[in-house]
Order: C-alpha cells, then sequence, then structure tokens
C-alpha cells in the first residue's frame, strides 16, 4: 500500500514528467515552473468563449454538440497550464490526452457524412465509433504514452487530408483565404514547437526561450480558423438552406479578427417548406 501510495504521489510530482521544455525553470516563482508557458495558455481562456458566442447561431441551427469543441478547448488550457505550472506526469496526460478528446469531438460532429465508411449509415454510429477508439487510445496513454502521439496524428493527419480535399471543390473567395490563414498560422505554430523542442541551445544562447508560449497562443489561433472554415464546409452541406456565410469579428472589414459564420437564410421558415414539400 505504502508502495502504491508512493507511486502515486511521485507521478503527481513536480517535474515527474519526462519532459521539459526550454524555457528557465522556476525563473520567476519557486511554485511555477515555466512562468511564460503556463501564462500564456490562459490565452484559451480568452478565444474559447468567445468562439462559442460567435458560433452559437451555427450550432443552434446546426447541433449543439459543436459547442463541445470550444468546451473541450477551454480544458485544454487547464491541463496546458497546470501541466507547464509542475511539469509533472499527470498534468502531462491530461494535456495531451485534452487535445486528443478535442481532435475526436470535431472528427465526430465534422466528418462528411458522405465519406463514412460503408458499413455506417448515419453520424451517430460514427460518433460512437469515434468515441471507443478515443477512450481506448486514452488508456493505452497510460500503460504506452508515445500511443497518445499516434493517436493525436492520426486524428490530426486524417482530418488535414480530408479538409484539402474538401477545399479541392470549393470556389468560395472568403473560404479559400480563410483557408490559406489557417495553413499559415498552423505552419507558423508547429515550427514554434518544433524550433523550441529542438532547437533549445540556440534560443538560450540568445536568452528568447518563450517559443513554446507563442506555440500556444498561435495554435488557439489557427484552431479558431481551422474549426470555423470545416464549420462553414459542414453548414453548406448540412444546412444549405440557411445560406451559410463567413464573417470575422469584432469587424468584418479589418484585415484580421476571429472568423465565424453567419447565416442570411431564414432557417425556420425555409425547413417549414421543406418539410410541406416533403409531406406533399
Amino acid at each position: 500500500m505504502i508502495s502504491i501510495n508512493h507511486r502515486m504521489a511521485g507521478v503527481f510530482s513536480y517535474e515527474s514528467s519526462e519532459i521539459d521544455w526550454c524555457e528557465d525553470n522556476y525563473r520567476h516563482s519557486e511554485h511555477v515552473v515555466e512562468s511564460f508557458n503556463t501564462m500564456s495558455s490562459f490565452i484559451f481562456f480568452i478565444i474559447s468563449p468567445i468562439m462559442l458566442y460567435l458560433l452559437h447561431p451555427y450550432a443552434k441551427e446546426r447541433s449543439l454538440a459543436i459547442h463541445l469543441v470550444w468546451v473541450m478547448m477551454i480544458f485544454v488550457g487547464l491541463f496546458s497550464a497546470y501541466f507547464h505550472m509542475t511539469l509533472s506526469f499527470v498534468g502531462q496526460m491530461l494535456d495531451e490526452l485534452s487535445i486528443l478528446w478535442v481532435l475526436a469531438v470535431g472528427y465526430a460532429v465534422w466528418f462528411p457524412r458522405r465519406l463514412f465508411p460503408s458499413f455506417i449509415k448515419d453520424r451517430s454510429t460514427f460518433s460512437k465509433l469515434v468515441l471507443v477508439i478515443t477512450v481506448i487510445s486514452s488508456v493505452s496513454s497510460f500503460v504506452k504514452p508515445t500511443a497518445n502521439a499516434y493517436a493525436l496524428n492520426c486524428f490530426g493527419l486524417h482530418l488535414l487530408y480530408t479538409l484539402i480535399i474538401e477545399m479541392k471543390c470549393c470556389t468560395d473567395q472568403k473560404a479559400l483565404r480563410l483557408a490559406k490563414l489557417s495553413i499559415a498560422l498552423w505552419v507558423l505554430a508547429i515550427s514554434c514547437w518544433l524550433s523550441d523542442r529542438f532547437g533549445c541551445s540556440f534560443w538560450q544562447r540568445i536568452n528568447f526561450c518563450y517559443l513554446h508560449g507563442f506555440w500556444h497562443i498561435l495554435i488557439v489561433i489557427a484552431v479558431a480558423y481551422g474549426s470555423t472554415l470545416i464549420a462553414y464546409l459542414d453548414a453548406s452541406y448540412e444546412i444549405p438552406y440557411s445560406l451559410p456565410g463567413l464573417q470575422y469579428w469584432p469587424c468584418d472589414k479589418w484585415a484580421v479578427g476571429l472568423p465565424h459564420i453567419v447565416l442570411k437564410g431564414n432557417p425556420k421558415t425555409e425547413k417549414r417548406s421543406c418539410n410541406r414539400n416533403h409531406r406533399g
């Protein structure tokens, strides 16, 4: 019993994770291992509520389950802050698994129905399959932590591949511009992550060890851009009567902002009309 309790305490203890980012440890506080990486995680708590608000008209018309993506992003921010504050093994697992579940939720609610495997007939069945795979991956991660990396890569790369295929058929210039911005932000974010992870010695020489924190900021914005693009394509297929369009908050004329979907049609009127036509 003492051995089990000691082992449990070990995985919660500071710096029990094998990962240590480039930022100097305990530089600004004896209670926070990586101060800038911890503080930059709070960008999740700023962007996520705004995106929940902006996407609510679309989610209300399409499916409220879509809100789970940004609700889960709040947990990503929470667990990321905890991980960088402690660099504990449990913090690492919670951080990585929360990202996995964001991808899984996005996969379940947005993956195009026409691309479902032939043995799956509806989104409910597809979502249950994704749930089973995600649970198995999550449990496997505690046995073999590298399993989570494979699951993240599989989900992420397949979503990226699907998005590229979808954009080949898109002629909407605003959507194409959003796709280019999403990819640019994603590439910049990944570059920061890789450079911090594998080029730390260079950044330490010039005393600039904050690229992982910039990864946090850039990846949240990249997810906001990418998920809105995916949601727009989804709305065009699933609720075309709502005449979905893209706008930017707080001002559509600004060069930068958070993208969101506006429904230009009258969904309730259109749905009633569709139902009458169907009955007729």
